[in-house]
C-alpha cells in the first residue's frame, strides 16, 4: 500500500496518468497553491513554441525538458502564424497543427500550459497579432476597438475548437489558459481583459485562467484578473510574490517566466546571462515550492519573416536576429548545453527518494556540408510583379503584404539631386538612380537622408527597395507598418506619381524566378547552387562571407542574415534536406557576384 502512494506521489509530479492519458482531472487555485486532483502541485515548466521547431522535432524537444526536470510545457501559439488573412486559418499543416502538439505533449506524460494570446510578445512578428489588422488606416489593438475585437473574436472562437477537448477536465493535458501577456506593460483597459477571459469560457475553457506581468505594482494592477492566477515575469524571490499577493491575496502566484537566457538584436553581441544566479533563483523556488516556467527551455528559430523587434521610442528600432537559441539549456539544434546539466542536477536534488530523472535523449545528427558553389543568379529587377500607381507611398500591409520587400519606383520632376529624406522607412532600403546604387538606409541606425548626385537624364528615375525587418513585438509603439509609411521629399519637394511593386519573397515567388548564368550588374540579386548530400542531418548554413539578405534550402525560408552579427550561420534542420539532390537560393541586397556557402556543426 505504501509504495502505491509513492507511485501516485511520483506519477504526479512528473505529470502521468494512472490510468491512462485520457483520465478526467481537476486543476484548482487556491490562494497559496495549485491543486491538481486535490493535491497540492508544484509546476516545473519549460517553454517551448510549436512554430520555432520543426514538428518532426517537436517529441525530441518536449522529452529534452522532461528529462532535465519539467513536469510541465509552456506554450504560446501564435495567432499570425495560423491566420494568415481574415478568416484563412491553419491548423493542420505541418507546424500548425496544435492538436498534434497537444497530443505529443501528453503522450510524454507531461502537463501543458497554453499561451494563446492573442497577443503574446515572444520576440515574434507583430507580437503574435497578424498583420491584417494594420491595412486598418486608425487601429487601436490590444482594446475594445471593435474592428480589433471582431478579429479576436473570430480567432478564439476557432482556436478553441482545436484546443477545448485537451483539458484536464477532459482528460487531456492542458491545465491552465494564459489571458493576454504582459499587459500591464502597454495598456490599462481591464475591460479588455475581462472581455478576454469571457470570450475563452464561452467558447468552453473551463481550466483557470492566468495572467502574467513584471513583479511591480502598476503592471500588476493593470493586468491581472480577479479569479486568475498571478504569473510573474519573473518572480525569484519573497519580494516579487508579496507584490502579487497584495495585488490578489486570493489566488495563488507563480513565476511564470524564469530567464535561463535572454534575446539578441541585430548588431550586439549573443546575450549570455550567468548561469550562477539561474541556479539560486531556481533553487529559492524549489525550495519554497513556488511553480515557475523557464521561459524558454528551448527556443528554436525565427523562420522565414518571423523575428519581431523592440522599440522603446519613436526614434529607435531593435529588429532582432533569425535564431532563437536564447542561450537556453537546450540549444538551437536542441542539444543540451552546460546551463541544461547544470538546472538537471539541481532539479534532481528534489526528487522523491530512489526517483531518477529520464535519460537524456540522444542528439540530433549533425553534419557538415563542403562548400557549395552558386552558379545561377536572377535578378529582381527583372522579376518584378505588376506595378500598383499611387500618388504617395504606402506600406506593404495596405497591399495585403505581411512581411518581406517592397519597390517604390518614380520619376524625378523638378529637383533632379540633392538631399532625398524618407520619412517613417521602416525598415531598412537599397537607392537605386537609373539603375545605379547610390547608397543604404538603415532605421535601426535613424538613417533617413541621402545625397542624390546629379544624373544626365532628363528625368532620372528613383528606386527605393525597402525591407521589412520585423513589425515592433513589445510596449508603446505596436503599430508599425513596414516600408515607405509616410513620404519621400528631394529637398523638400514631397515626390508623388509611384509605381509600387510587392515582393513578399515568399516560396511561390522563388520557385518562379528566371535563373540565368550571367552575372548582375545592379544589386538585388538571386543566387542558386546544388548540392548532394548521402547522409542528412542538422547543419548551420555558414553564410559570413555574404551581406544581407535571406537563404532559402529546397523552398524552406531559412530567415534573415546581416553581415553586422552576431549571427552568421543559420540553422537547416535535417527534415528540410535530402538524400541526393538540394537546392539553395539566396537573395542578397548587396553582393553582385556570389560567395561560397557550407554547411558546419555550430553557430559561432
Amino acid at each position: 500500500m505504501n509504495k502505491f502512494i509513492l507511485f501516485v506521489c511520483i506519477s504526479l509530479i512528473l505529470g502521468f496518468s494512472l490510468s491512462g492519458q485520457n483520465t478526467k482531472h481537476s486543476f484548482k487555485l487556491e490562494k497559496s497553491e495549485f491543486l491538481l486532483d486535490g493535491k497540492p502541485f508544484q509546476m516545473i515548466s519549460g517553454e517551448i513554441h510549436p512554430a520555432r521547431i520543426p514538428a518532426e522535432y517537436w517529441r525530441h524537444r518536449i522529452q529534452m525538458a522532461k528529462a532535465m526536470g519539467c513536469n510541465t510545457i509552456a506554450a504560446y501559439v501564435f495567432w499570425n502564424y495560423h491566420e494568415s488573412e481574415p478568416g484563412v486559418f491553419d491548423f493542420q499543416t505541418g507546424n500548425h497543427n496544435i492538436v498534434r502538439f497537444i497530443q505529443i505533449v501528453q503522450e510524454e506524460g507531461m502537463w501543458l500550459m497554453l499561451r494563446p494570446g492573442p497577443y503574446v510578445c515572444a520576440e515574434w512578428d507583430f507580437g503574435g497579432l497578424p498583420s491584417y489588422l494594420l491595412s486598418i488606416p486608425d487601429i487601436k489593438v490590444r482594446c475594445m476597438d471593435p474592428r480589433y475585437t471582431e478579429a479576436v473574436d473570430r480567432y478564439i472562437k476557432t482556436l478553441a475548437l482545436q484546443v477545448k477537448d485537451f483539458q484536464v477536465t477532459k482528460g487531456g493535458p492542458i491545465v491552465m489558459v494564459q489571458v493576454e501577456n504582459e499587459y500591464g506593460s502597454y495598456g490599462n483597459d481591464r475591460t479588455y481583459m475581462k472581455w478576454v477571459q469571457d470570450e475563452w469560457k464561452k467558447n468552453g475553457i473551463e481550466v483557470p485562467f492566468y495572467t502574467a506581468d513584471g513583479a511591480t505594482p502598476f503592471m500588476l494592477e493593470a493586468g491581472s484578473l480577479p479569479d486568475a492566477a498571478i504569473g510573474l515575469d519573473p518572480g525569484a524571490n519573497a519580494g516579487n510574490f508579496a507584490e502579487a499577493t497584495k495585488i490578489n491575496p486570493n489566488v495563488p502566484s507563480f513565476c511564470s517566466e524564469l530567464y535561463p537566457g535572454w534575446l539578441t538584436h541585430w548588431g550586439e553581441k549573443w546575450q549570455k546571462p550567468d548561469t550562477t544566479e539561474l541556479l539560486k533563483d531556481v533553487k529559492w523556488l524549489m525550495d519554497n515550492k513556488k511553480s515557475f516556467n523557464f521561459y524558454v527551455i528551448h527556443g528554436g528559430t525565427n523562420f522565414g519573416y518571423w523575428a519581431g523587434a523592440n522599440a522603446f521610442s519613436p526614434t529607435q528600432y531593435q529588429p532582432d536576429v533569425t535564431s532563437y537559441d536564447y542561450d537556453a539549456p537546450i540549444n538551437e539544434m536542441g542539444q543540451a548545453t552546460p546551463k541544461y546539466y547544470a538546472l538537471r542536477n539541481l532539479l534532481a536534488k528534489y526528487l522523491p527518494a530512489k526517483q531518477k530523472l529520464p535519460a537524456v535523449p540522444a542528439a540530433i545528427p549533425v553534419i557538415e556540408i563542403p562548400e557549395i558553389t552558386m552558379t545561377a543568379s536572377a535578378s529582381v529587377w527583372d522579376n518584378l510583379p505588376a506595378a500598383i500607381q499611387s500618388p504617395q507611398p504606402k506600406p506593404m500591409e495596405m497591399f495585403g503584404q505581411k512581411g518581406g520587400f517592397i519597390l517604390y519606383r518614380t520619376k524625378l520632376i523638378g529637383h533632379k539631386k540633392g538631399k532625398l529624406r524618407i520619412t517613417e522607412l521602416h525598415d531598412y532600403a537599397t537607392v537605386f538612380v537609373d539603375g545605379k546604387y547610390i547608397g543604404k538606409l538603415d532605421r535601426a541606425k535613424a538613417e533617413n537622408i541621402i545625397e542624390l548626385p546629379a544624373s544626365t537624364s532628363a528625368n532620372p528615375q528613383l528606386d527605393i527597395l525597402v525591407e521589412g525587418m520585423g513589425h515592433i513585438n513589445f510596449a508603446e509603439y505596436m503599430i508599425d507598418r513596414k516600408g515607405i509609411t509616410d513620404r519621400v521629399s528631394l529637398n523638400g519637394m514631397t515626390l508623388m506619381d509611384w509605381q509600387i511593386f510587392t515582393l513578399p519573397l515568399d516560396e511561390n515567388y522563388v520557385q518562379s524566378l528566371k535563373f540565368t548564368s550571367g552575372e548582375k550588374t545592379q544589386p538585388g540579386t538571386f543566387f542558386k547552387g546544388e548540392f548532394d548530400l548521402a547522409t542528412t542531418g542538422d547543419t548551420y548554413l555558414d553564410v559570413s562571407l555574404w551581406e544581407k539578405g535571406v537563404v532559402w534550402v529546397n523552398g524552406h525560408n531559412l530567415g534573415r542574415y546581416w553581415n553586422i552579427g552576431p549571427q552568421k550561420q543559420l540553422y537547416c534542420p535535417a527534415p528540410w534536406l535530402k538524400k541526393g539532390k538540394n537546392e539553395i537560393v539566396i537573395f542578397d541586397m548587396h553582393q553582385l557576384s556570389p560567395k561560397p556557402v557550407k554547411g558546419v556543426k555550430s553557430m559561432e
